[in-house]
């Protein structure tokens, strides 16, 4: 393997970081790693916002919960953005709401912000740099666009903790390759025998990180997680937002 592969192999999430901050020059190059990113037609249908208000970071941390959502080198919140499309129509006299409400353009926003950000988090990593992704952050997303001002046409998507790790962190078994790609066609076949052995390995390696206090399965985390919905809010803020129109 080459070291690119190396290094995406050895991602690990970092939840604690020193207390120092990134300097301009290395925020700037975090920013335009990521905007070389994959883009859907050229449309670039995302906005970063770097938030350094101490108070407003306190705030997202009370959405979020995680304490390295205020304590960390730099946050950035990546949001889709089709603001700026949005004006260019209304300073050429046209209308571009009906297009950016289609489901095709949230999917698109989203992609294109994910992208970014997954870019982002490689040259981080390449830095020796430590991040962990916010989803959390969607807890309130009224809130939140409140805080960092978006306006419409914007929803935020989710948060990306970047900086000096003060921890190691630990590399999470992913499934199996056998589960997860798929030649030609779907197929089910042995699935659920697959997630059984993977079980037994994510309840070893909750077993020795915790010295034997935790040893649940990922199978079981997951039908704890769908037992109950959550984020009720985002599909109305999202529509307020100007997307997902009938």
């Amino acid at each position: 393997m080459n070291e690119v592969v190396k290094q995406l192999m050895a991602h690990r999430s970092i939840r604690a970081f020193e207390a120092k901050q990134l300097d301009d020059q290395t925020i700037r190059v975090l920013v335009e790693a990521a905007q070389q990113a994959s883009t859907s037609s050229f449309v670039q249908a995302y906005s970063i916002i770097g938030v350094t208000d101490p108070e407003i970071k306190k705030a997202l941390r009370d959405i979020s919960t995680q304490h390295y959502v205020e304590h960390n080198g730099h946050l950035f919140v990546f949001v889709a953005d089709y603001k700026r499309h949005q004006l260019l129509a209304e300073r050429a006299g046209q209308s571009v709401a009906d297009y950016i409400g289609e489901t095709e353009n949230f999917i698109v926003g989203t992609v294109d912000a994910s992208l970014a950000a997954q870019n982002m988090a490689v040259a981080a990593e390449s830095m020796g740099l430590g991040i962990c992704y916010i989803g959390s952050l969607r807890n309130d997303m009224a809130r939140v666009i409140e805080l960092l001002g978006l306006p419409d046409y914007t929803y935020p998507l989710f948060g990306l903790v970047v900086g000096y790790p003060s921890e190691e962190g630990s590399n999470k078994e992913r499934l199996p390759f056998e589960h997860v790609y798929h030649e030609n066609r779907y197929s089910t076949d042995d699935y659920l025998s697959q997630i059984d052995h993977y079980d037994a390995r994510i309840a070893d390696y909750y077993r020795e990180r915790t010295n034997g206090r935790r040893s649940d399965k990922w199978s079981s985390q997951m039908m704890a997680k769908f037992s109950h919905t959550i984020r009720e809010d985002v599909d109305a803020v999202v529509k307020q937002q100007g997307f997902l129109k009938q």
